[in-house]
């Protein structure tokens, strides 16, 4: 499982020019499931989000977490992540789970992730979405599971 962590001021998630969800500071991540991920993936990932240091402290290292600072977590899916992009110029999906897979993943961490944290928010699954956001630094990180 990949999650695309970005930390931003701000973001959120429309379809079809509805507000889906949204977050002010926190982290946006972006989601990728891949085959052979499980729910044991799905919890490590989480794991990770919730308290990889990226958030700045009093002397500006970073050394705070999600949860040491309360920000907002804002999941969207997305299986292009996943692509396949060592050869050719067109990207291949081999990679990617199945929809259906992806989509019991995506739920389930969705799930844990409003179990266990105050703010949690998502795009919708297998929706054409934008995504607006302001990162924050920039401050991009690729976590793998």
């Amino acid at each position: 499982m990949k999650g695309l962590l970005q930390r931003v001021r701000g973001a959120r998630v429309e379809v079809a020019g509805e507000v889906v969800g949204a977050i002010d500071q926190g982290l946006l991540v972006l989601v990728a499931v891949e085959p052979e991920d499980t729910r044991a993936s799905a919890d490590k990932l989480l794991n990770k989000l919730l308290n990889y240091r990226v958030f700045s402290d009093a002397e500006g290292k970073m050394n705070l977490s999600l949860a040491d600072v309360g920000g907002g977590l804002l999941l969207v899916s997305q299986f292009t992540l996943a692509a396949d992009t060592k050869s050719g110029l067109r990207p291949s999906f081999s990679t990617a789970a199945p929809p259906a897979l992806g989509e019991e993943l995506f739920d389930y961490l969705l799930g844990k992730a409003k179990q266990v944290h105050g703010t949690v928010a998502s795009g919708r699954f297998g929706a054409d979405m934008q995504v607006h956001l302001v990162n924050d630094g920039p401050v991009t990180f690729l976590l793998q599971t």
